[in-house]
């Protein structure tokens, strides 16, 4: 099957040589190839100005992304058996790291695959397609999901990025999902829940907090969502623990969860800034406090107001933690860097005489690989911080 070729403009095919898999809109020598003479999704074979072949990839004139890499051998085009193999090289990552199938499967341009996730709760996987060219080829995704895993595809697109694409939101995903971690079951919500359903960016640093848990410490869960950070620190030893969000129903989540574990749960109601203002006052105290807000600074423009209240919420929160105690202080946003993320809660504990040490700064989970010509792909920060006073 021939292919409509996307020409590039001279000079413009430095980045993709380099490894990126992103061509933006004027980039393209639209005189020798009109952007508008494609459909959102279309199949192209980019080529450089000098006609050399860069790679097969889909288009959408829409948008800044015009177009996104997917194969550079001229052998193998954009189809089901493409797929196919892409997810069997993902799979062969996560059997090596994971002994149960509960993991993000396809971590988009990091897995070959730009604009679609694929999170795995057993034989159930939830699919998230954020452009047109994923949107055109759900029917071969699916094929290769059941080819390669025997296992159902439901569709969760509900995302920020759809609109940007020109694509309307749909969901063909159930009300929750069963997911394991630790070897703890938990229920989540995923039709109304977050994202996928789980954060599973953040298995391995739930993991990595047991490590620093004092015997029968009490536990501060901010932006709880359905309560893993606080459940698996229980079930790794802490005495108790406190859930705080704004959702009522990711609440009931930590209810259900707490009760099918075993343990107990204090739940709050409440924006996280007003709950630690409040707890403050009734003079609470805890030896871990977690905090996993959600992304402050979804544009680069965001970021000065981001990094006041990244700053504010450490702030609020470093005073709750008793003597000798743990911050575990995280970021979601790509805008918001490392060196912002330590800035905030360094300005936070000059502000409050806290004296931190940072004993460890933890990033996603392995099976949310980084590429590494795509910074974007590299996102989430979780410093864990010893807190003493001065």
């Amino acid at each position: 099957m021939s292919v409509p070729v996307l020409k590039l403009k001279r000079g413009e095919d430095r980045r993709l040589r380099a490894g990126h898999l992103w061509i933006f809109s004027n980039e393209v020598d639209t005189a020798a190839t009109p952007l508008t003479q494609f459909e959102p999704g279309a199949a192209v074979a980019v080529h450089s100005d000098r006609d050399q072949f860069m790679g097969f990839a889909y288009v959408n004139p829409r948008t800044l992304i015009a177009a996104r890499i997917v194969g550079r051998d001229p052998a193998y085009q954009l189809d089901v058996s493409l797929i196919v193999h892409r997810l069997r090289v993902a799979l062969a990552l996560r059997e090596r790291l994971y002994r149960e199938p509960f993991y993000r499967l396809v971590f988009g341009e990091s897995d070959g695959l730009p604009g679609l996730v694929l999170d795995r709760y057993g034989d159930v996987v939830v699919a998230q397609s954020g452009t047109a060219g994923i949107d055109r080829l759900r029917v071969d995704i699916e094929s290769a999901v059941e080819k390669v895993l025997h296992a159902k595809v439901v569709w969760k697109n509900d995302s920020g990025a759809r609109e940007l694409e020109g694509l309307e939101n749909f969901t063909t995903a159930p009300a929750e999902v069963t997911v394991r971690e630790q070897g703890i079951e938990y229920v989540a919500p995923l039709a109304d829940g977050q994202k996928t359903g789980w954060f599973y960016d953040q298995t391995a640093n739930r993991e990595r907090l047991r490590r620093y848990l004092p015997p029968g410490a009490r536990v501060l869960d901010v932006c709880s969502y359905a309560g893993a950070w606080a459940i698996s620190a229980l079930k790794g030893g802490a005495a108790s623990a406190t859930c705080v969000d704004s959702s009522a129903s990711a609440l009931d989540y930590v209810g259900r969860n707490a009760r099918a574990n075993g343990v107990d749960v204090t739940t709050i109601k409440d924006d996280a800034f007003d709950a630690l203002k409040a707890l403050q006052e009734q003079g609470k105290r805890f030896d871990v406090v977690i905090l996993d807000p959600p992304a402050f600074a979804k544009r680069r423009k965001d970021v000065p107001q981001a990094q006041a209240a990244y700053r504010k919420l450490n702030q609020l929160a470093l005073p709750l933690i008793d003597r000798d105690g743990l911050l575990v202080s995280c970021s979601c946003s790509y805008h918001m860097g490392t060196d912002d993320l330590l800035n905030a809660i360094q300005g936070a504990a000059r502000h409050g005489a806290r004296f931190v040490q940072v004993l460890e700064l933890g990033g996603q989970s392995p099976d949310h690989p980084v590429h590494p010509a795509i910074p974007e792909t590299r996102y989430l920060k979780s410093f864990f911080c010893r807190v003493t006073r001065e």
